[in-house]
């Protein structure tokens, strides 16, 4: 029989190969059409006598699955979506049935009395790696390309295809609970430590090896299933569990402060699973995944950070009709902090890059700033000697415009002044091909002002990367107003090749990001002078699902700098752009105790190397704090998430974005915004656009005018519209492909 994405080649041995290599497709990926040759196959493997076992593993390069496809996870929305108000018994059904096929699937393949080895050659994600665990031996090449996950709860979700019930059988809970919980990726020899595979072998002896274990003997039946099965880590109701089931619930609650429905259900499927019969652990783990589907956290974010942020990478907003970029030579302006950052992700990507500064000194000290960054990798493993060489040979550190000529694109990230700027701009373009493209990575100064200095206005673009470069995975392109699509075509193939995601802005002050970040610190500012207590002000904003809190931000993007943003505010559109109270607190924090934030140690908080601890002083600059009773938490809550969604709202009235998508995810990515809720227009639509408004007008009256709903929001809420229905994103030309 012939199969459309596999191949099955039987050796003299009788053992069965499968491969795994769907057509136009670059990453495996399960959908409806694998699970059903899937299925055939194990009925072929079973019914053939000369058959003694099979190997899977894929026909991709340094790839064996990425878990799930779009398509999938859309129709169960659909389900949950178009039917449930027409019959809601049968929608549930549907659902909980949909939500068990890949897991009966897994069950079917570990119980069908031959046995399977699962040989890992590359990224083995979500749904492939639970059904490697259902495997009865798992094979893993010896390759930084390797990596084993489930990170189902990075979407909202959980292993729902039988992976709560397998990790805790093969290794103690603890380290099940931490893997699942946090989505965290297992190199091949962790892997191995924790008992998930059985062996890490050089990747040209694979196959061999997986296939050894199968005429070695391997048995068809997992330990789970043999009588006298005992779970690695004990039992529940034993004195290791005492220890760590307690512990467990409470740094879930820490951690999550319980915004996470699929996080919680992974505690509640290993704590009840371990208790009972295998196969009624995945009944118990089934409904639960069908309960998680139906929560408005697992909606949001799947929409957001999996369907939207997929689209996104693979250049949904890219202008169509212009030819790809294919990067040759690419020239960075500014051996900084962020320069040398820009310089190292090129690089990374193996294309070759030019870094310039004033003198040679500067420029190397940009490149060695690559060299730390590669040799720390390499103390973690995830680098080798070869890749660091590599990596470093292709950035050329120099004092000298002219090694710029034949660059496809140059990225100006010199310091944040226009004069400066000015320069560097009119030196780089004398030497840049007709066809370059100039970028300026400015975080405040308006790209159209910029582009001026250019001959070429149409060939100048913004691309704002985010600090650290290296960690950071937004990437905002500002549309100047003369820009082309050939810019923003060339900036997004460029993102893109550096494996970041790319959101489009149209020109205006601060762009998206930090205007958002301005506001969520400037609450906390007003929090602070209103008497509220700034332990409470740095907690609401975690329990809100903010991953920093406002003051500790304010201290890593720095005190000083945000009293030059102010001061210069004030220059460019008058006094009453900024709240004098601000400026007071700011100027004192600055000026009279010379608190500029974590680079100096000083700031909303004291720092001794990793620790902090709130700065005792700050009652001095402020007032005494008024006792924590007499704020309500939820509503400090709501403060913080309700003003980054409100600017977001009014950034998307400007124009200055367009797409929701785009603002959804920007805000997760670029300012950390309450994941759960899928992003500031999902927090919007989830709340409904008429509760939304009546909430900020109560805010308004009570806390002043800066929560005043803007025209778009009022005009939407009359008929409680929402942004994805009013504004829906163009459809993809191609679907994302995997989780």
């Amino acid at each position: 029989m012939t199969y459309k994405n596999f191949t099955v080649e039987t050796d003299a041995d009788g053992i069965a190969l499968v491969t795994w290599d769907m057509p136009d497709k670059t990453m495996n990926v399960y959908t409806e059409e694998v699970m059903d040759e899937l299925d055939a196959i194990i009925d072929a493997v079973v019914a053939d006598d000369a058959v003694k076992g099979a190997v899977i593993t894929s026909g991709k390069k340094d790839s064996f699955s990425g878990g799930a496809d779009i398509t999938m996870l859309k129709k169960m929305f659909d389900i949950i979506q178009n039917e449930r108000s027409k019959d809601p018994q049968k929608a549930m059904q549907m659902l909980f049935d949909g939500a068990g096929r890949m897991s009966k699937l897994y069950r079917k393949l570990e119980t069908c009395g031959k046995p399977w080895v699962s040989a890992i050659n590359g990224t083995c994600m979500g749904g492939a790696f639970e059904m490697s665990l259902a495997c009865h031996g798992r094979v893993a090449a010896d390759s930084p390309a390797v990596k084993m996950a489930l990170p189902e709860v990075k979407i909202g979700i959980f292993p729902g295809a039988g992976g709560t019930q397998r990790v805790p059988r093969l290794t103690n809970q603890q380290d099940a609970l931490q893997m699942m919980t946090q989505g965290s990726s297992l190199t091949p020899s962790r892997a191995k430590a924790m008992g998930l595979i059985h062996d890490v072998v050089p990747p040209k002896k694979l196959i061999a090896a997986a296939k050894a274990m199968i005429a070695a003997g391997l048995s068809p039946v997992q330990p789970w299933d043999e009588k006298g099965f005992k779970l690695p880590g004990g039992k529940i109701y034993t004195p290791a569990g005492a220890n760590l089931w307690p512990a467990a619930s409470a740094i879930l609650r820490r951690e999550t402060h319980m915004n996470y429905p699929g996080a919680a259900a992974i505690l509640k499927c290993v704590y009840e699973g371990l208790q009972v019969p295998f196969d009624t652990a995945l009944t118990i783990e089934q409904r639960y995944f069908a309960n998680v589907l139906q929560t408005t956290e697992a909606g949001s974010m799947i929409r957001s950070l999996f369907v939207s942020l997929q689209e996104l990478n693979k250049g949904a907003r890219r202008p169509e009709g212009v030819k790809p970029t294919k990067f040759k030579k690419i020239g960075v302006i500014g051996a900084g902090f962020m320069g040398a950052g820009i310089a190292y992700v090129t690089a990374k990507a193996g294309i070759p890059v030019v870094l310039i500064d004033r003198d040679m000194e500067a420029a190397e000290k940009g490149k060695a700033h690559s060299d730390g960054l590669v040799s720390k990798a390499m103390q973690k493993g995830r680098a080798t000697a070869d890749d660091k060489e590599k990596l470093l040979s292709l950035i050329t550190p120099s004092a000298d415009y002219a090694d710029l000529e034949g660059a496809d694109l140059i990225i100006e990230a010199v310091f944040e002044d226009s004069g400066v700027k000015k320069a560097a701009t009119e030196q780089a373009e004398a030497h840049l091909k007709p066809s370059g493209i100039f970028a300026s990575n400015t975080s405040t100064i308006p790209i159209t002002g910029l582009a001026k200095n250019s001959k070429r206005p149409k060939n100048f673009i913004g691309i704002h990367f985010f600090s650290p470069v290296d960690k950071m995975m937004l990437v905002e392109i500002i549309m100047g107003k003369r820009t082309g699509d050939k810019a923003l075509a060339v900036a997004m193939d460029y993102v893109r090749a550096i494996k970041k995601t790319p959101i489009v802005i149209n020109d205006t002050r601060g762009f998206y990001v930090n205007r958002c970040v301005l506001r969520y610190m400037q609450e906390a500012f007003s929090m602070l002078i209103e008497g509220v207590p700034p332990v409470m002000i740095e907690n609401a904003a975690k329990m809100a699902g903010m991953p920093v809190g406002p003051l500790s931000l304010t201290d890593e993007t720095a005190i000083d700098l945000a009293q030059k943003i102010m001061k210069q505010t004030i220059r460019d559109l008058g006094e009453k752009a900024v709240d004098p109270r601000h400026m007071q607190l700011i100027d004192t924090m600055v000026d009279t105790h010379g608190r500029h934030g974590r680079k100096n140690g000083k700031g909303f908080y004291d720092y001794q190397g990793r620790d902090k601890q709130l700065w005792p002083g700050i009652p001095e600059v402020v007032g005494t704090p008024k006792p924590a009773e007499q704020f309500d938490i939820e509503e400090l809550k709501q403060r913080l998430l309700v003003m980054q969604a409100l600017e977001t709202a009014r950034i998307f009235e400007e124009k200055c974005l367009t797409d929701v998508r785009e603002a959804d995810v920007g805000s997760i990515l670029g300012f950390g915004f309450a994941p759960y809720s899928g992003g500031t227009l999902s927090y919007i639509d989830t709340m409904g656009t008429a509760a939304f408004v009546k909430l900020c007008q109560q805010f308004a009256k009570k806390w002043g005018p800066r929560f005043k709903p803007n025209r778009l929001l009022r005009d939407m809420a009359k008929n409680n519209e929402n942004f994805y229905r009013k504004f829906p994103p163009k459809e993809p030309a191609k679907a994302a492909e995997a989780a």
